[in-house]
C-alpha cells in the first residue's frame, strides 16, 4: 500500500541544521545527519504545511536524517506508534508525491517497525521526540529499490526526500496470548445492514452467504461479537483471522483460517476500509464489513490494474489479540 503526507518568526526558518541538542535517549540513538539532509530547506512551523526547497537532482548512498525544529516530548522508539503530518518528495525531479493536509484530522500513522515500512522511514522516525519536524533524505536501497513506487512517480533511481512532523507518540498496547477465535459477546445486525448469512464451524470458521443485487455504495460495519479485550488503537499491531470475498460473485479471494494461524498486521498498512473496520473495536470482537472500492482498492483503470480494483469487498474478521 502506497504512502498512504506564521507565530512572528523573524525570517525564515531553514530547517536541516541540525540541532543543539540532538534527540537521543540512553536506548535510542538516531540515524546521523549529512551534507545532503542538511541542504534541505524548510520554511514554516511546526503543525503548518512547509515550504521545502532543495537543489536537483538530490542523492545520497545512505539514509541521512536532520531535525528542523527540535521537540521536547515523547521520544519515538523502536515498536512505537508514531502520529505525523508529512510531505514527501521526488529528489530528482524535486516534485512533492506525496502527503498530508497538515490540518485538524489529516495526521496518518506509522510504526517505527522496518517490517511493516520502508526503512528510511522508519531511520528518519526513530529517536524524533513529538514537537519536532525532522527531515529524511533515503536512497532506494530503503526506500522501494529495484522496483520504485510507480503509482508515485517515484523510479527505482529516484532518492526521496521526506519532511515529518512529530505529532504523537503512543507504545502500543500488547496482549499475552492470542484467542483462538472471536469470544464476545453476539450482537444485533444494526438497522438496514445488508442480508449477509453468517455460519461458524466449531473452530470459528465462517462461512458467508452474500444477498446478490447491487453493491453498497458506502462502507457497512456491523459489530457481531463484542469483545472484552482492550481496544485496538490507531496505528496499533493486531492478530486476527478472516475471510475475504468479492461482493459481484461471491467468491472468497483471500482467508487465514486454512493455515492454522493468525495474521499480524499493523492497521495502517491495510486498506481504508480494513483500517475503519478495526480501530476502536476490542480484542474476541468479530466484525463484518462491506468496503467500497474508494476505500478498498479503488477503481478499476488503466493505471489500475489491480486484481480487486473496482471491487466491493465483504470481510467478516476476528480480532484475536495485540502485538506482532
Amino acid at each position: 500500500m502506497s504512502l498512504v503526507v506564521v507565530l512572528g518568526l523573524v525570517g525564515s526558518l531553514a530547517a536541516c541544521t541540525t540541532a543543539d541538542a540532538p534527540e537521543e535517549s540512553a536506548d535510542c540513538t538516531p540515524t546521523s545527519a549529512g551534507t545532503e539532509s542538511d541542504s534541505v530547506t524548510v520554511d514554516g512551523d511546526f503543525g503548518a504545511a512547509p515550504t521545502v526547497t532543495f537543489e536537483t537532482p538530490l542523492t545520497t548512498e545512505e539514509t541521512q536524517r536532520t531535525v528542523a525544529i527540535s521537540g521536547d516530548g515523547t521520544v519515538a522508539e523502536e515498536g512505537d506508534v508514531v502520529t505525523v503530518d508529512f510531505q514527501l518528495y521526488n529528489a530528482t525531479s524535486g516534485e512533492q508525491v506525496s502527503g498530508t493536509e497538515f490540518a485538524e484530522g489529516s495526521t496518518t500513522t506509522f510504526s517505527v517497525d522496518s517490517e511493516a515500512y520502508l526503512t528510511g522511514i522508519v531511520k528518519t522516525l526513530e529517536c524524533s521526540a513529538v514537537g519536532s519536524r525532522v527531515v529524511g533524505v533515503i536512497p532506494p536501497a530503503d526506500s522501494w529499490g529495484d522496483t520504485g513506487a510507480t503509482d508515485l512517480g517515484v523510479a527505482a533511481t529516484d532518492t526521496i526526500v521526506l519532511v515529518m512532523d512529530i505529532v504523537d507518540v503512543t507504545t502500543p498496547v500488547t496482549t499475552d496470548e492470542t484467542l483462538p477465535k472471536a469470544d464476545g459477546e453476539d450482537q444485533e445486525l444494526p438497522e438496514g445492514f445488508p442480508a449477509i448469512g453468517v455460519t461458524l464451524a466449531e473452530d470459528g470458521t465462517p462461512t458467508l452467504t452474500l444477498p446478490g443485487g447491487d453493491a453498497p455504495t458506502e462502507l457497512q460495519l456491523a459489530v457481531l461479537k463484542k469483545g472484552d479485550g482492550p481496544e485496538v488503537a490507531t496505528g496499533a499491531d493486531v492478530q486476527v483471522h478472516y475471510v475475504g470475498m468479492k461482493w459481484s460473485d461471491g467468491t472468497v479471494f483471500d482467508e487465514s483460517w486454512s493455515s492454522g494461524t493468525p495474521v499480524s498486521f499493523n492497521t495502517a498498512a491495510v486498506i481504508p476500509g480494513f483500517t475503519q473496520a478495526l480501530e476502536g473495536q476490542t480484542v474476541g470482537s468479530q466484525v463484518l464489513v462491506v468496503i467500497p472500492p474508494a476505500l478498498g482498492y479503488g477503481e478499476a483503470s488503466a493505471d489500475n490494474t489491480n486484481a480487486l480494483a473496482g471491487e466491493t469487498l465483504v470481510f467478516i474478521v476476528d480480532i484475536l489479540g495485540l502485538g506482532t
